[in-house]
């Protein structure tokens, strides 16, 4: 019997035990050049995972996209899967991901603001007239709030804010390329500590100060979260302090609510006082790292915080705390804190499930103390002036003080500092110098694009925490947009209504789908009123975050208040 001869298989035969990429790899291969580039940039930075979006920072910064032969070099240097790389580089705004068959954009691009406050002042307009002024060297687009509501229209060209903008002038500027930030005066360290700053950090330090009595001058002061949620701030820091080391602190400053800018008030008026506050805040729940999350939109408030840290850092202030500065993206949802906590950890920012809540497993699974720029920022005074002297302001049986950031059609609108519980009439009387000229108040927001939006005849409601909620809005983070009689209310809802179908994240079903259907509804010549009825509650009821749950509101009190500009 003649002997078989042993079936000989192809090298890359499934049977053949050779893997497939012995010879042709699977996937996007590395380009030595793109590696090369990519190590540069990054120099001696850690490659650790929860420093991906800073990564993607230097090279979008660098080359004004993220090209795919990039981003796969950088998924080789960080030990990365290419997916997860490009999972994060697609979820943030800020970030243009061109793979190979696309064009890249032009190296500048202007950003015009489209929120409500800059739709007011013709924003739309402007869009149109940039973009057939700058042609096709320059993308010109839309953006949502850029946290400069109070100098309407805004236009960011490259990363530098440009306010009060008209066609002429972001013309004038593109054609000098003035695309870096420009820094406000403001006091810097030395300055600071000549009016006794950080004396109260350093007796915490030395142990002059007792942790037990800084929670309680806290808890007895009766201040509150100033993000949005309110929760009272000694009862967090307790909290956060009784759960098991090691402890983290996260500063959420992402604050995307159209409307909001009075966090970047206090960065570039007095950086060194939030500074003091969040250390303090830091040693009380004996954190030893704290993590800043800054609106990518603030560059200025970047670079100052990035020059003061490094001089509070080498005067030893931060001896027991290691400060960490991290770049959001352009993702309105990472206000949410535990979709930040997610963006820190450089991940997508989807929020998370709760319970547990980041007091309990927060940052890298770590209990964490979250705060407001605006919270810590008042520490120092309310430590050192005592509760009661925060306590002796308010108005209509309200307590403390209150940062409101007012937009729209006031004389002179920007960050005020008023007590609790003033009225919006008030407000606009006693700190806007009154109405603009030729307009008449019609409606108000007294808590952002989510707040709601309330008639002029209800303005002698307080505004601050549990005050309009039965009337269907908050107050939030106290962005407050007035409107005239010169104002559609229904174009308003509309306008708000888009930016949470542009910002929903898309996890869950009715956020990512039901904002994306209110706006086809609305953008019909009369609504229907019973589906848009149904989406709310629906919304309100399934929808994981604050997002989804209050998107609905603008509509909800058009339909209720102002029923004439629906006609």
């Amino acid at each position: 019997m003649a002997e078989s001869k042993p079936t000989v298989k192809p090298r890359n035969h499934p049977g053949s035990g050779r893997r497939r990429g012995a010879e042709h790899p699977k996937g996007r291969q590395i380009d030595p050049q793109a590696l090369e580039e990519v190590q540069s940039l990054l120099g001696p930075r850690s490659r650790q995972r929860d420093l991906l979006i800073e990564h993607l920072h230097l090279i979008q910064d660098k080359y004004h996209h993220l090209s795919a032969r990039h981003l796969a070099a950088l998924a080789d240097e960080m030990k990365l899967a290419q997916t997860e790389v490009y999972e994060v580089a697609t979820f943030y705004a800020h970030f243009d991901v061109v793979l190979e068959d696309e064009t890249p954009p032009p190296a500048l691009t202007v950003r015009v603001c489209d929120s409500l406050s800059c739709a007011l002042f013709g924003a739309d307009k402007l869009l149109g007239d940039l973009k057939t002024k700058l042609g096709d060297g320059v993308r010109v687009m839309r953006a949502p709030c850029m946290g400069g509501c109070h100098n309407a229209p805004v236009v960011a060209i490259g990363h530098a804010l440009h306010e009060h903008a008209t066609l002429a002038s972001v013309t004038a500027s593109v054609a000098k390329h003035e695309t870096h930030p420009h820094l406000p005066d403001y006091p810097g360290f030395d300055a600071y500590r000549v009016g006794g700053g950080y004396k109260l950090l350093e007796d915490c330090l030395s142990g002059r100060r007792d942790v037990e009595d800084i929670i309680k001058i806290m808890e007895n002061s009766g201040l509150r979260g100033l993000g949005g949620a309110g929760f009272p701030t000694g009862r967090k820091w307790r909290f956060v302090r009784a759960e098991k080391g090691p402890r983290l602190m996260a500063i959420n400053a992402d604050e995307g609510e159209p409307g909001t800018f009075k966090d970047r008030h206090y960065l570039e008026v007095d950086p060194h006082r939030f500074l003091e506050g969040m250390l303090i805040g830091a040693w009380v729940v004996e954190a030893p790292d704290v993590y800043i999350y800054l609106r990518d939109e603030y560059p200025q408030c970047h670079e100052i915080l990035r020059r003061e840290i490094a001089k509070v850092e080498a005067a030893g202030l931060a001896r027991m705390t290691r400060i960490h500065l991290r770049r959001g993206a352009g993702a309105y949802i990472c206000g949410e804190e535990s979709a930040m906590l997610e963006s820190i950890e450089g991940k997508r920012g989807l929020p998370r499930h709760k319970p547990p809540f980041p007091s309990q497993v927060g940052l890298f699974g770590r209990p964490t103390l979250i705060n407001n720029v605006e919270t810590v920022f008042w520490v120092r005074d309310i430590v050192e002036k005592g509760a009661d002297w925060f306590l002796s302001h308010g108005r209509n049986g309200r307590k403390g003080l209150r940062s409101f950031s007012v937009s729209g059609r006031v004389k002179n609108p920007g960050m005020k500092l008023a007590p609790a519980g003033i009225t919006v009439r008030e407000l606009i009387d006693e700190f806007c110098g009154g109405m603009a000229e030729g307009h008449t108040f019609k409606g108000y927001l007294p808590g952002g694009a989510s707040g709601g939006i309330l008639p002029a005849s209800m303005d002698d409601i307080p505004l601050d925490f549990g005050t309009l909620e039965q009337h269907g809005c908050f107050i939030g983070s106290a962005a407050i947009v007035i409107m005239s009689d010169r104002d559609d209310m229904r174009y308003a809802a509309l306008n708000l209504l888009k930016f949470f179908e542009d910002e929903s994240c898309g996890q869950c079903t009715p956020c990512r789908v039901g904002t994306e259907k209110v706006v086809k509804l609305m953008e019909r010549p009369s609504w229907d009123e019973a589906t848009l009825q149904e989406l709310a509650k629906v919304m309100t009821d399934a929808s994981i975050c604050g997002l989804g749950q209050a998107a609905m509101n603008p509509v909800k009190m058009v339909l209720k208040h102002f029923r004439g500009d629906l006609a």
